[in-house]
């Protein structure tokens, strides 16, 4: 099990690691001068408090309805040292399948929350209608751009909240595959050298 999670958390650094050094981001300068910090290794080894941290940044993007999830969700992580793989990793929530089943679910959410909690929205909020195009099986229509925006706001914070009690309890559960910081991590590895070296004499 645990070597599995391994294999998988590898590969998707490796994809991580590959989208953020392609040619098209390295065009442009200022963006290149951005994205040089995010190669810190500190922020692409696992440990808790940077997983948590990650993932929360990651679903707090993954939420929002704009481009360049992975790009905000990098930048995001290396402004609070949390692990790059996983915030950016998270943004695949909202991918081309899930994304429109999404954002209806936020607008009814929205909706939902304006009924029950009576929260007030912007008349001007209220008049707007955002098209979404036709898919397939499904009629063209719009989102109501209050609800909308209520719902995705509060489906951003309330996974942001959520990733910490989960990464936490999965940190406790496996703490040899997740330490809780990265001092553990290192201590361990000095300790494995150790072993190897005693065993190497022995």
């Amino acid at each position: 099990m645990g070597i599995e999670i391994k294999k998988r958390y590898l590969r998707l650094v490796r994809r991580a690691h590959r989208f953020l050094r392609s040619p098209q981001l390295r065009r442009h300068p200022w963006l290149k001068k951005i994205l040089q910090p995010i190669f810190d290794r500190e922020l692409w080894h696992p440990c808790r408090d940077t997983v948590a941290s990650g993932l929360a940044i990651g679903l707090f993007v993954s939420m929002l309805p704009i481009i360049g999830q992975m790009i905000l969700a990098a930048i995001g992580a290396v402004r609070f040292r949390a692990n790059v793989p996983i915030a950016t990793a998270a943004c695949w929530i909202t991918n081309p399948i899930t994304q429109f089943p999404i954002w209806f679910f936020q607008e009814s959410f929205g909706d939902f929350l304006r009924q029950e909690l009576h929260i007030p929205i912007h008349p001007i909020l209220e008049k707007i209608q955002i098209p979404v195009p036709e898919l397939a099986g499904m009629a063209a229509t719009t989102l109501n751009a209050g609800s909308f925006i209520l719902g995705f706001l509060t489906m951003a914070f309330l996974l942001f909240l959520l990733a910490y009690p989960l990464i936490y309890l999965i940190s406790a559960m496996l703490p040899r595959l997740l330490p809780k910081t990265r001092y553990q991590r290192a201590k361990a590895r000095v300790m494995k050298a150790r072993l190897r070296e005693e065993k190497r004499e022995g």
